[in-house]
């Protein structure tokens, strides 16, 4: 397995995956969709960064982004992988990658809007010391977890 950066060959990767797991435990909501749709717009674009994980095979069976935010932070969003490789440390090597990119680029923190239903997602949090913050303003309905690691 490998953590590589987007290329634009994995949009429909990054929106599939996404995608499935969303629907699987909530409803996308059109934030997802805007999100989900242009990659390179939403994410890329405004400074933020997508990474990719691939097996042996060179297929994605996971991915996260890092949307910048205005303070020179980024949110960690759209976070998953296949249900194949869950257990086998391939989030954690997502989550790392995102921590260490941040810290080269001098970010003050990381932020994560979240669901509490969602506890393996938030045992990864809290053991990389994300603290959970007071409810902010979201676009997403399913958001009831605010975090944030002080890089």
């Amino acid at each position: 397995m490998q953590i590589v950066d987007f290329r634009p060959e994995h949009a429909g990767a990054f929106k599939a995956l996404n995608e499935a797991w969303i629907s699987k435990y909530f409803t996308l909501e059109p934030k997802d969709r805007e999100v989900l749709s242009d990659p390179q717009g939403k994410i890329l674009e405004p400074g933020g960064r997508i990474f990719m994980a691939l097996d042996e095979a060179g297929e994605p069976v996971g991915c996260v982004a890092l949307q910048a935010l205005r303070d020179g932070g980024f949110e960690v969003a759209k976070m998953t992988t296949v249900e194949r490789v869950r257990g086998q440390g391939v989030g954690r090597a997502l989550m790392q990658r995102c921590v260490d990119v941040a810290r080269e680029l001098g970010a003050p923190r990381l932020y994560i809007e979240t669901n509490s239903s969602l506890a393996p997602a938030l045992a990864l949090y809290r053991a990389f010391g994300f603290q959970e913050l007071a409810p902010a303003e979201t676009p997403y309905a399913r958001c009831d977890v605010w975090l944030e690691l002080r890089l």
